[in-house]
């Protein structure tokens, strides 16, 4: 018998009426007339030349191929341009942002040291980071904090066996975002104590602004760069990392996907940055719109509330628990009514009974419904 190994991870709460993840996902998935508002995923996208890309590379055959093994370069260099982290820095691409936290931890951690996260996050670093290191996770689901990591936490919490500090910018599921003067503050942290910061900026286009960490301490940053959400092509699994060569000659060392990611992915990806600025503001506006739309509606209800508002993301919580209300339930009612949202212990341990998770990047219409149906059931 295999013994379960001392980081595995508890398995994922199962929405009513499924017996395993897998299949409720399946059950989603399949389901397309299901308003998709409970992954963060983007479904705003109309024509721009991504699906002709990769039609194009299907039709002639490239997929019997391998790719460069690192990712193409015209797309790596496509990413740093993006960031405008052009000079001093090289890209791995990699199976979605999830590998590149994966890769990131494995090279940095040793047996003796510690990463600091904050929940609520995205605890899939927590798990990564327990696999070889240790985890100190630190609550920041309060007024006084922001709602966030701030310098001030890190410096209370960090001792000489930490190594790494996760920076989700903005963060998953609050949308709360990062000051200049705070990034400032993480750059004294980072180098007077030798340690590293994973900047995850996956839902970094859809803030109203936005700062990278590597501008501030490039030589202690590695950013986490995601075609899922903004671009929406969370179902081709591709992401990237960008840092110093130094820290992604030591990473080279450790890769999963040694024969490439996925091609056809790639070529979609490489079209979805030429052609980014063309739907990026139309996209910007509309979840911000969105937003609005809930926020109005949960002005409404008494003692229910938006922790962060405006969120910096394409999701937000709503805190029920004042209302006495379970998340739960609500996210199974709205599954009943086909609208797919997410109770808070997805994200959080401690503080995932208070909350539902929404996300907003979807057509105002579908938006409009999740209200009528949300104001219902809260009532």
């Amino acid at each position: 018998m295999i013994s379960p190994k001392k980081y595995a991870r508890t398995a994922k709460k199962v929405p009513k009426g499924f017996e395993t993840p897998n299949e409720f996902f399946n059950y989603v998935y399949n389901d397309e007339e299901m308003i998709w508002m409970g992954q963060n995923t983007n479904h705003l996208h109309n024509e721009n030349g991504v699906v002709e890309a990769m039609m194009g590379c299907i039709k002639k055959g490239d997929y019997s191929k391998y790719p460069p093994p690192e990712g193409f370069p015209e797309l790596k260099e496509l990413i740093r341009e993006d960031l405008g982290l052009v000079h001093g820095f090289d890209t791995l691409i990699t199976a979605g942002g999830t590998e590149s936290l994966y890769l990131c931890t494995n090279d940095i951690l040793e047996p003796n040291n510690n990463t600091i996260t904050c929940d609520p996050g995205y605890l899939i670093i927590d798990n990564f980071a327990s696999r070889f290191g240790n985890v100190k996770s630190v609550s920041i689901y309060n007024k006084e904090c922001g709602y966030k990591l701030t310098p001030e936490l890190v410096r209370q919490n960090m001792d000489e066996n930490t190594k790494l500090v996760s920076l989700i910018d903005p963060l998953n599921p609050l949308g709360s975002s990062y000051t200049k003067e705070e990034l400032k503050e993480f750059k004294e942290i980072a180098e007077e104590n030798d340690i590293y910061l994973i900047n995850d900026i996956t839902y970094r286009d859809f803030a109203r602004d936005h700062h990278l960490m590597a501008k501030y301490a490039p030589e202690h940053t590695i950013t986490i760069y995601s075609f899922s959400k903004i671009y929406g092509m969370a179902g081709l699994r591709i992401g990237a990392m960008i840092s110093t060569p130094e820290i992604i000659n030591s990473v080279r060392s450790i890769l999963i996907n040694d024969l490439g990611t996925n091609l056809v992915a790639q070529k979609g990806a490489i079209a979805a940055v030429n052609s980014k600025y063309e739907w990026l503001d139309r996209i910007r506006r509309i979840t911000h719109h969105n937003q609005k739309l809930i926020k109005k509606a949960v002005d409404q209800l008494e003692n229910v509330f938006i922790p962060v508002y405006p969120s910096d993301g394409n999701m937000m919580v709503i805190d029920m628990y004042d209302a006495d209300v379970n998340p739960r339930e609500v996210a199974d009612y709205l599954l009943d009514k086909g609208i797919f949202t997410r109770e808070g212990s997805y994200t959080s341990k401690r503080f995932g009974h208070r909350y539902l998770r929404v996300s907003y990047s979807i057509p105002t219409k579908q938006v409009k419904y999740f209200i009528e149906c949300f104001l219902e059931v809260m009532g």
